[in-house]
């Protein structure tokens, strides 16, 4: 059976897409991994995902890519039945049954499941809460960045993080990237000279949406649960993907591509482990 350093070691090796665990909680028959019953069922992790879009069915596919002999996804969690079900099949068709559980309320998830860690890509305004009720239920985490869309949730996830010391990992991506692993080393090491200030260019610093027409919401979406703590306005057609040029949601391209480009300024000036002084 892992034991905890094993299983952060193997967080730590991750490449692009990474998680961690504490021990499995129960053993999983092996006819139950669909692997044949070639691993132990007890060194495997068991996770769950909590987001299933674009982003979310992504790094699922890449744990499973990268990791099948390291973990088993046993369940699911998105507002959009649609998304749910297409995550479920990819989960289904890797572990050869039928068994993965799906939920549209991630309260439910997080009360009946009993896994380990869980994958969350989810719009930003719902990170505070759900990031936080993972990590207080001792579940490790893969996330999505930004980490939070206000420095108050930050607070409040990096604070239920630590107290109940769980592995976590916010997906960064660019990190994992030749050219910014090597322009960052470039600069900490002093090789580009004496550095004074950083700019940082964001792409389509400008782009937004307007005020799309009202439309019926989707049956597959569960609207109410998809606004959560946010405003209770009508759908106009947002919820996919265009959710993240309004303030409501997310902070445009601030909290957009600056989590991999300002990250990058960061590491690059020896800044990764403190942080901006003044914010104006």
């Amino acid at each position: 059976m892992l034991d905890k350093s094993t299983r952060r070691d193997f967080l730590k090796q991750s490449t692009a897409i990474g998680t961690g665990a504490i021990i499995l909680p129960q053993l999983i028959p092996s006819t139950a991994l669909g692997m044949g019953g070639k691993v132990a069922p007890s060194d495997r992790i068991v996770m769950g995902c909590i987001g299933t879009g674009s982003q979310g069915t992504g790094n699922l596919r890449e744990f499973l890519k990268n990791h099948l002999d390291k973990v088993q996804f046993v369940a699911i969690c998105d507002v959009d039945s649609k998304h749910a079900a297409n995550a479920k099949g990819i989960i289904d068709t890797a572990n050869k049954n039928a068994d993965c559980r799906a939920y549209g309320d991630y309260r439910e998830f997080l009360e009946k499941e009993k896994i380990d860690g869980v994958s969350i890509a989810l719009p930003d305004h719902w990170h505070g809460l759900i990031y936080t009720a993972a990590a207080n239920k001792k579940l490790d985490v893969y996330g999505e960045k930004p980490l939070a869309r206000t420095i108050h949730d930050g607070q409040a996830i990096v604070s239920a993080a630590k107290s109940n010391n769980i592995v976590w990992q916010t997906g960064s991506w660019q990190r994992s990237r030749e050219n910014f692993r090597r322009g960052a080393e470039l600069a900490v090491n002093g090789r580009v000279g004496k550095i004074t200030r950083v700019e940082v260019g964001l792409p389509n610093g400008n782009r937004g949406v307007g005020t799309p027409p009202i439309k019926e919401v989707p049956a597959d979406l569960n609207w109410e649960m998809w606004l959560g703590p946010a405003l209770k306005v009508p759908y106009r057609g947002i919820s996919h993907w265009n959710w993240r040029w309004i303030l409501d949601y997310s902070g445009g391209q601030l909290t957009d591509w600056s989590g991999h480009h300002i990250d990058i300024a960061q590491w690059g000036i020896g800044m990764e482990r403190s942080g901006p002084i003044e914010i104006a």
